[in-house]
């Protein structure tokens, strides 16, 4: 197996923290659903939080957030612009339940931990075991979150639903 096969269970990233009731409309505001490339959806990923927040974003950040995150209009250009913008996972209290599939189905790897928005500070350094169900801090302790079906974890390896699909028809 390839190392970067071996690896896909592990995400380190720098932490972008968010409040509470995040929605679509400030994920990726309305005026920019004319694009449907996720690079130049990502360029005003949260522009609607904070219009300076898009140019602080870096390749293999992980954005933290509270409750509800998600929630609005069932729009899936708001997981398209946290895919292009690189942001490799988002971890939150609880997520929109049309957010969470969206993000699922793109094979953006969504964790669902109450509790953690007051653990994790801007900039800190995490690591998302996806193997373990857990996410190390930088003071060390281990969170554990509930592990994704086997299914689930099929669909965010091979980068999403569609390439799923398409690997199990190959497959058949």
């Amino acid at each position: 197996m390839s190392k970067c096969k071996h690896e896909f269970h592990i995400i380190k990233g720098r932490a972008i923290v968010l409040g509470d009731n995040v929605d679509t409309d400030v994920i990726i505001p309305g005026r920019y659903l004319i694009y449907t490339n996720p690079k130049d959806l990502g360029k005003h990923v949260f522009e609607g939080i904070d219009p300076t927040l898009p140019s602080r974003i870096k390749e293999g950040d992980i954005v933290v957030a509270g409750r509800n995150f998600g929630c609005g209009s069932s729009r899936e250009h708001a997981v398209l612009a946290i895919l292009g913008a690189g942001i490799k996972a988002v971890i939150a209290e609880s997520f929109a339940r049309i957010f969470y599939r969206n993000a699922i189905n793109r094979g953006l790897p969504v964790i669902e931990l109450p509790d953690i928005k007051g653990k994790v500070k801007e900039g800190d350094i995490i690591t998302i075991d996806l193997k373990e169900n857990t996410i190390t801090l930088p003071t060390g302790e281990k969170l554990k979150f509930k592990p994704f079906s086997k299914e689930v974890m099929e669909i965010l390896k091979t980068g999403g639903l569609l390439e799923y699909l398409k690997k199990r028809i190959k497959e058949a």
